[in-house]
C-alpha cells in the first residue's frame, strides 16, 4: 500500500509540475511568438520617388522607414503600421494604392533597421510619435491623415485613431484584445494573467470617432472574424465592414476586393 502511495504522489508531483512548466514556459518565450522582427532584405522594390524617414521615439530610440511621396504637396496620407512578421517596405511598395496619397511606414523596434526591442508600451507610444513626426511634415496635408494598420498594427492604428486627430481609419484583420485571441488559440493556458504584451485595441476603440474601413477574410484562422466584429461593434465613429470570402490571414492583401475596398474609403477622405 505505501508503495502504491508513494506511485500516487509521485504521479500528482509531475501532473503539477507539468502545469506549473507550460505557464511558465509560455511567459518567457511569449517576446517569440507575438513578434517576429523581420530585416531589410533589400529596398530595390520601393518605387524610385522613395525617400528615407526616421523618427525619434518619446524615449530617444531611432526608427527607420521610408516615405512613397504624392505626386502633389502637401497631399494626404496613409501612415502603415504592420504585422507582427513584417518588414514594412512591402507594403507601401504595390502599385495597388489609390494615387493621390503619400504612403509612410517605419518600421517597428527591432525590425528593419529600427533600434531598440518591441513591446506593447512601446509599439503604442511609438505609433504617436510617428503620427506627430508625419504631420509635421510640409509634403503632408497634416488634416487629412489615414491611420491603417494590418493584424498586430491594428492596435497601433487604433491607439493612433483614439489619441490624435486622423481623417479615417483603415484596420485589416482587427482584433478586440491579444489575451482573447490568446484564449481562443490555447484554450488550456491562463493567458490572460501570463500576457506582458497587452494589446488591446477594444479599449481605444471607443474614443475613436473617425470614419472607419474594417476589411477581414472570413476564412481567417489566426484573427477570427469575431475579434474583428467585437471591435468593429465598439468603433464609436462611421464604419464600413467589407468582409472578403475565402481570404485567409496571409491572403486577404492580395484580392482585388481588398484593395476595391480601400480605393472606395479613401477616395471621399
Amino acid at each position: 500500500m505505501k508503495a502504491g502511495r508513494k506511485g500516487i504522489v509521485t504521479i500528482l508531483l509531475i501532473v503539477v509540475a507539468i502545469v506549473l512548466a507550460v505557464p511558465m514556459l509560455f511567459w518567457l518565450v511569449q517576446d517569440r511568438l507575438i513578434f517576429f522582427p523581420q530585416p531589410v532584405v533589400s529596398t530595390a522594390h520601393l518605387p524610385p520617388r522613395t525617400t528615407p524617414l526616421a523618427v525619434r521615439a518619446a524615449d530617444g530610440t531611432m526608427l527607420h522607414g521610408w516615405m512613397v511621396p504624392a505626386e502633389t504637396s502637401p497631399a494626404p496620407a496613409v501612415v502603415y503600421f504592420g504585422g507582427n512578421a513584417e518588414e514594412v517596405s512591402w507594403a507601401i511598395a504595390s502599385d495597388r494604392w489609390p494615387r493621390g496619397y503619400a504612403r509612410i511606414a517605419i518600421n517597428y523596434r527591432g525590425y528593419g533597421t529600427s533600434e531598440g526591442k518591441p513591446s506593447a508600451a512601446t509599439l503604442l507610444a511609438d505609433g504617436l510619435a510617428i503620427y506627430d513626426s508625419v504631420a509635421s511634415r510640409r509634403e503632408v496635408d497634416g488634416a487629412r491623415i489615414v491611420a491603417f494598420g494590418r493584424s498586430l498594427g491594428t492596435a497601433v492604428a487604433t491607439h493612433v485613431a483614439a489619441n490624435r486627430p486622423v481623417a479615417a481609419a483603415i484596420l485589416v484583420s482587427p482584433y478586440d484584445s491579444l489575451a482573447a485571441v490568446g484564449r481562443r488559440h490555447y484554450p488550456f493556458l491562463p493567458v490572460e494573467w501570463m500576457l506582458r504584451h497587452r494589446f488591446a485595441p477594444i479599449n481605444d476603440a471607443a474614443r475613436s470617432r473617425s470614419p472607419l474601413l474594417v476589411v477581414v477574410g472570413d476564412d481567417d484562422s489566426i484573427i477570427p472574424v469575431a475579434h474583428s466584429r467585437v471591435l468593429f461593434d465598439a468603433w464609436a465613429g462611421e464604419k464600413t465592414w467589407r468582409n472578403v470570402a475565402g481570404a485567409d490571414h496571409n491572403t486577404l492583401g492580395a484580392t482585388r476586393e481588398f484593395w476595391q475596398a480601400i480605393e472606395a474609403f479613401l477616395a471621399p477622405h
